[in-house]
């Protein structure tokens, strides 16, 4: 495959309006005196980080030995920025992990372990949503969590936001009878935008019957958000129905990471949702810059020789001093991290090698949790 010449590219935005109500086909503003919680963006600063540690309860000890390398880089680095706060299944499974991070010379010093049973790793997904009211209090989110439209096991995932606020004393909102919202779904800029794919939110599997001005209003109530930038995604694509997470992020209020548009179309990302995308425009119809992220040039080749085709970059992690990138062991991943660590100049671009991790659906952004201070 012919290399391509990557360059960090800021493209400008055709600009449209907006009308209150019912949206156009892929923006809506919405009042803020429905606000009752704003989520902050994950850039803002955090206590620490949520970890689900992979186990071989639900999928065998290959699945957790293929994964733990993953886990041990992130925690190795994340101790270095913040909290990081581990699930571990059980008692002997807290003990494996303490033996895997002595190994490592990671300090267990800003390693916090909590017990609880998981049914998977993606905590992105199951974990809590935190948020903060109009004085500042911090709250748990525990929105509904049925395994991406239940096609896996979900019922131990979806306690964990109830079991962390109960074990912290952090006040509850629960969500489980509202709406079916995983974290990998939404895109916030910090400054009341939401990005997200309807596929994977408005999905008779996910919330039957729910309109996009019901959604709008959830998400207005407990996330802060004035104004949406809806694609359509895919459903059936994949087990998420297309996570905005994987193809398209904000970097801050004004600026959005993505991918050129023919390696949108290899990631299946359809033709009016790359116009969409590359169209969408922030709060009060301000232009957003665009910055471009090729994939992997390879096709990425697992540690146990599996072909899982090319890969993204887009689903890296922000902590307080380091950014996680995911990383396949490819000639891309050095530009990747180039580009990204120009976009992060007070943080640590550090690669995670997220072969193993890819293979089952998700890179690092689809495992951490952010708990913001």
């Amino acid at each position: 495959m012919q290399q391509k010449k990557i360059t960090l590219l800021l493209l400008p935005i055709v600009l449209f309006s907006c009308t209150q109500g019912e949206s156009t086909d892929n923006s809506n503003t919405t009042g803020p005196d429905a606000i009752v919680y704003k989520m902050p963006e994950e850039s803002a600063p955090h206590e620490g980080t949520w970890l689900q540690w992979p186990h071989q309860y639900q999928y065998g000890m290959t699945y957790r030995n293929r994964l733990d390398a993953t886990w041990v880089a992130m925690t190795k680095e994340l101790a270095q920025s913040e909290k990081v706060h581990i699930i571990a299944y059980d008692g002997v499974e807290k003990e494996r992990i303490e033996g895997l991070l002595n190994n490592a010379g990671v300090s267990l010093s800003n390693i916090n372990f909590k017990l609880y049973p998981t049914d998977d790793v993606w905590v992105r997904d199951n974990g809590p949503i935190y948020v903060k009211d109009k004085n500042g209090q911090l709250f748990i989110q525990d929105w509904g969590f049925n395994g991406w439209g239940n096609k896996a096991d979900f019922n131990n995932c979806n306690t964990i936001p109830s079991k962390i606020a109960a074990d912290n004393g952090t006040p509850k909102v629960n969500l489980n009878a509202v709406m079916i919202n995983e974290g990998g779904s939404v895109e916030i800029d910090g400054n009341g935008v939401l990005m997200a794919c309807k596929s994977s939110i408005l999905n008779t599997n996910r919330n039957p019957g729910m309109t996009q001005q019901q959604a709008e209003a959830i998400f207005t109530k407990n996330l802060g958000i004035t104004k949406f930038i809806w694609l359509e995604g895919k459903a059936g694509l994949d087990i998420t129905d297309m996570h905005i997470d994987g193809f398209a992020r904000f970097v801050n209020s004004s600026t959005i990471i993505t991918m050129n548009s023919n390696d949108l179309a290899y990631w299946q990302v359809p033709d009016n949702d790359i116009d969409k995308l590359y169209s969408a425009t922030g709060k009060n119809g301000t232009t957003y810059q665009f910055v471009k992220i090729p994939l992997t040039r390879n096709d990425v080749m697992t540690t146990y020789g599996k072909n899982v085709g090319r890969a993204s970059y887009i689903n890296y992690y922000i902590a307080n001093n380091r950014v996680l990138v995911p990383n396949y062991n490819d000639p891309n991943d050095v530009v990747a991290n180039q580009i990204i660590q120009q976009l992060y100049p007070d943080k640590t671009v550090v690669g995670i090698d997220c072969r193993n991790l890819f293979a089952n659906g998700g890179m690092v952004h689809c495992v951490t949790q952010q708990q913001p201070r």
